[in-house]
């Protein structure tokens, strides 16, 4: 199954109490899809705060988006955590809703060894019809994925992908490896075309939520052999790519992202604690790089 070029981890829609939006989660799916040209969605990933969504409402939003995309995207469900056998059941729940694929983290705060983390994820991938896609990030997890242990991964014949955010060089040595059914995707905007130029995939994005459909101008350049043009597309880009993640100094993800939308005329709420909505100096560089985009 291919899950395409550019993959968006899609933030989750607040209402004023905090609950969720189900009509804005509607129309951010549409706008997604349709005028951002996102290939597959990811939902309740870190981008959608997954860590503070209960499991009924990861269900709802699974269900949800399903039932809303038609067809016209892979649905791509966030079922990772650090408690294997939680992982295994609710990436059950969401084979049976009609999910396309599931997203599984690197368990955090217990910090398993190697092997640890081999059996953790060879235990939902055996438990599980979907293509499974491994999720690499140190900075939110501490612990690391291996080339080793992922390359090992890979054999298991529903282990088709990895997000990859440890580094350039372990997206080199991994996609160098892999199997040919196994793709490698970056996980930081701000390197989706070094990725690429390095055997990545594609990417599984933040700021597609404002210049996907520029981003996917940029990788589509690039696969034509039009490296200058990618490489103009990429640095007029960068700005956005580092903007929402240090504006002017780091932003726990989505608050940046959720303000600019808001800005955009995207009512799609605030954060839920324990992340809170950008300072007024936060604020006031959002609101210049939204200002930019429009310009």
């Amino acid at each position: 199954m291919d899950f395409g070029r550019l993959i968006t981890a899609m933030i989750t829609p607040f209402d004023e109490q905090g609950n969720i939006n189900w009509s804005e989660t509607s129309n951010m799916i549409e706008y997604l899809i349709e005028e951002q040209k996102s290939d597959s969605l990811v939902i309740c990933g870190t981008t959608g705060e997954s860590p503070t969504l209960s499991d009924e409402e990861k269900l709802e939003l699974f269900a949800f988006a399903v039932e809303h995309a038609k067809g016209r995207c892979k649905i791509i469900a966030g079922t990772g955590s650090n408690n294997t056998e939680h992982s295994v059941q609710l990436t059950r729940k969401a084979e049976k809703l009609g999910v396309d694929a599931a997203l599984l983290v690197v368990p955090y705060y217990n910090k398993p060894n190697q092997e640890g983390l081999y059996r953790h994820f060879e235990a939902i991938a055996r438990g599980t019809n979907l293509p499974v896609i491994l999720y690499n990030v140190p900075g939110r997890t501490v612990t690391s994925l291996s080339v080793e242990t992922t390359l090992r991964l890979a054999r298991i014949p529903n282990v088709v992908g990895t997000k990859e955010c440890a580094s350039l060089e372990q997206v080199t040595l991994i996609a160098s490896a892999a199997p040919e059914h196994f793709k490698v995707y970056s996980g930081d905007d701000s390197v989706t075309l070094p990725a690429i130029a390095v055997g990545a995939y594609g990417i599984v994005s933040v700021a597609s939520h404002l210049i996907g459909a520029s981003m996917k101008d940029m990788i589509q350049a690039y696969l034509n052999g039009e490296a200058a043009e990618a490489a103009k597309l990429h640095q007029k880009l960068f700005p956005v790519f580092k903007g929402l993640f240090e504006c002017p100094h780091p932003v726990p993800n989505p608050s940046a992202l959720k303000y600019a939308l808001n800005l955009l005329g995207r009512p799609v709420g605030g954060v839920r604690l324990p992340l809170v909505d950008p300072s007024e100096s936060e604020a006031a560089f959002l609101r210049d790089l939204v200002a930019s985009l429009q310009a």
